[in-house]
């Protein structure tokens, strides 16, 4: 099975979580454009997190500048479209990590990390991290992806339990909570693995 990962806005935790359901899964993982941070960039790290049952493919792009993928493109010289990005192949699940929001744009034309959702109809993991605003956040990240009929597997929810926030956000989107990813003072292998056994079992129902 092949997932993607996306989350409600930047830095609530997509990469961590990537790493955690491709260690879970034993799969592939890719990131299509890394914009900045090229010195330890989210494939790196998911790299250094997961053991060799995790293979961590190349990037697309790669965007000097850490800003959004549009304007780091248009500083490098660089045209991105959506033809420009084909699914690797490979044995077994992939796991595919966007960048940002849903609305992340990719080029000055208006291409949105969301139309490539669309185009490739694989199923969506979405990451919410509690903050206050969370709540509209995630909402309005579900009814974006609904309104262009991409499927949701379920959400991810970051940092300690908050249950009027998860209930709400679950009983106003009927979605399925696959997990929780707890804060941690350090994010290491050891954290990934013991969050990839704990969540593995939601994967085998």
């Amino acid at each position: 099975m092949n997932y993607i990962i996306t989350g409600i806005g930047t830095d609530v935790g997509k990469t961590v979580a990537s790493a955690i359901i491709a260690q879970a899964l034993g799969a592939s993982y890719w990131k299509p454009v890394q914009a900045g941070d090229l010195h330890y960039s989210d494939s790196m790290k998911v790299d250094q997190w997961t053991d060799e049952q995790v293979s961590v493919l190349p990037e697309r792009f790669l965007l000097k500048q850490p800003m959004s993928p549009h304007a780091a493109a248009d500083i490098d010289g660089i045209s991105i479209g959506l033809d420009d990005f084909r699914i690797p192949q490979v044995d077994g699940h992939l796991i595919i990590e966007g960048a940002g929001g849903l609305m992340v744009p990719l080029n000055t034309k208006g291409l949105l990390y969301i139309d490539l959702f669309e185009h490739w109809k694989i199923p969506v993991i979405l990451i919410s991290r509690h903050y206050l605003g969370s709540i509209n956040h995630t909402l309005l990240s579900v009814e974006a992806l609904k309104s262009r009929n991409i499927p949701i597997e379920g959400i991810f929810f970051v940092g300690n339990e908050n249950q009027a926030t998860e209930s709400i956000i679950l009983k106003v989107t009927g979605l399925k909570m696959i997990g929780r990813i707890p804060m941690a003072n350090e994010v290491n292998s050891t954290f990934i693995q013991e969050e990839a056994i704990r969540i593995k079992p939601y994967f085998k129902q």
